[in-house]
């Protein structure tokens, strides 16, 4: 019989209805299907994790080890991206980065070093959502950056709004560290030097 509605519009009215009255027998049709389904895609991803693996092993081989000159462009670059930047109305006196990635904070305090401010010199605290763990996430970070802990203040924590369904709630859930250097403009006005430099050189190389 035509019913003169579209297959999906069809759908929509009988989706409901099992497609076969016994349970039993469709619960084994939706296992099978489910099986089936699972070893069609295994092995591509079996393929592309390997790929991904090896991927990730050339590129870490080409950058070798980090010279001065390496450290001062990147540590400006991610602070171009992440940090807090100077604006008319707010000039801005000190660096603040922010960020929840441990590799990426890495980086920037081996930035601060390479510009001669060790760890000992910024203060650090959090910014985590109020359910966490705030003393456990401080540890955490004290231990995986070599951060002095005297030098950590009172974590600013975000309320928790139910209606929002978050992710970043598991044991891994650390907030992010904010890392503050009092007294860095001499640093920021060479951060805001890097970058001009970087942009006349992509420029240039743009030209040739």
């Amino acid at each position: 019989m035509r019913l003169g509605v579209a297959k999906s519009t069809a759908y929509q009215w009988v989706r409901h209805l099992p497609l076969d009255p016994d349970d039993e027998t469709a619960e084994r049709r939706r296992e099978h299907s489910k099986a089936m389904t699972e070893a069609r895609w295994s092995a591509y991803r079996e393929t592309r994790d390997a790929a991904r693996a090896a991927e990730q092993t050339r590129a870490a081989g080409v950058v070798g080890g980090l010279g001065e000159r390496d450290l001062l462009m990147l540590g400006a670059a991610i602070y171009w991206c992440e940090g807090a930047k100077s604006k008319p109305w707010r000039p801005q006196g000190r660096l603040e980065f922010v960020n929840s990635d441990p590799g990426l904070l890495a980086l920037f305090l081996a930035f601060l070093a390479c510009c001669g401010i060790e760890r000992d010199v910024p203060a650090y605290r959090l910014l985590i959502h109020e359910s966490a763990d705030v003393p456990a996430a401080e540890r955490w970070w004290v231990e995986r950056l070599t951060l002095p802990p005297e030098r950590f203040g009172r974590a600013t924590l975000k309320r928790h709004n139910p209606a929002t369904v978050r992710r970043n709630n598991g044991a891994d859930y650390r907030g992010c560290l904010v890392i503050t250097v009092p007294r860095s403009r001499w640093l920021y006005w060479r951060i805001e030097g890097v970058m001009t430099g970087v942009g006349r050189a992509v420029e240039q190389a743009w030209d040739e």
